[in-house]
C-alpha cells in the first residue's frame, strides 16, 4: 500500500512538502536494504503541526545499521540514536530534523508489515475510508495532546492499552489478521 511515496506528490501541501523532504534526503534509496516504509499520520492526513515522518524498517543487525545511520544523519540537526526495548522487542531508533520535518526512523527485527505502527496505520486508514467523519474528531484530539492510537480508541470507545486495543479491534474486524 505505502511503501511507494510517490502519492504524497499529489496529496495535501503537507504531503507534498513531506514527499520533497523524504526525495532530497534519499533516505528510501540509501536504506533500502532495511524495507523502509513511511507510516504514521501524513500519509493518512491526520497529522498536525507537530507531526513527524516516521520510518519504519526491518533490522535484523543493529550494529551494522548503526554504523549505516550515523554514516548518513549524524550531521543532521538535533540527532539522536538509541536502542530500547519495546512490548519486549529490542527496537532502535534515530531522531533529526530535516527541511522543517523531524524525521524518526524505527528499526526492528520483524518485517515491516508485522509492526504496529504499520498495522495501526492500515487500520486507522480503513476507518477514515468507513467512516470520513472519524478524520475531524481524530485531528481535534491530536491537537488537545493525545496521541493518534488513543484519539482512535477514545472516539471508538475502546479501553485499555490504546496501541494494543487497536491491533485487536482490526483483528476483529478483519481490518489486518
Amino acid at each position: 500500500m505505502i511503501n511507494d511515496i510517490d502519492y504524497l506528490r499529489f496529496g495535501s501541501e503537507k504531503q507534498k512538502r513531506a514527499y520533497n523532504a523524504i526525495y532530497d534526503l534519499g533516505i528510501m534509496n540509501d536504506l533500502s536494504d532495511y524495507t523502509p516504509v513511511l507510516c504514521g499520520t501524513i500519509p493518512i492526513e491526520v497529522d498536525i503541526e507537530s507531526s513527524d515522518l516516521d520510518i519504519i524498517m526491518e533490522v535484523n543487525n543493529f550494529k551494522k545499521f548503526e554504523t549505516r545511520i550515523n554514516a548518513l544523519y549524524n550531521g543532521k540537526k538535533d540527532f539522536l540514536l538509541k536502542s530500547t526495548i519495546i512490548r519486549n522487542i529490542p527496537i532502535i531508533k534515530a531522531n533529526f530534523i530535516f527541511e522543517g520535518f523531524e524525521f524518526e526512523l524505527f528499526g526492528q527485527a520483524q518485517p515491516v508489515q508485522q509492526q504496529y505502527a504499520y498495522l495501526h496505520m492500515i487500520i486507522e486508514q480503513t476507518l477514515l475510508k468507513q467512516f470520513p467523519t472519524l478524520k475531524e474528531e481524530v485531528i481535534r484530539l491530536k491537537q488537545q495532546g493525545f496521541k493518534t492510537e488513543p484519539a482512535f480508541c477514545n472516539i471508538l470507545g475502546l479501553k485499555g492499552d490504546p496501541y494494543e486495543r487497536l491491533i485487536e479491534f482490526g483483528k476483529e474486524k478483519g481490518i489486518v489478521v
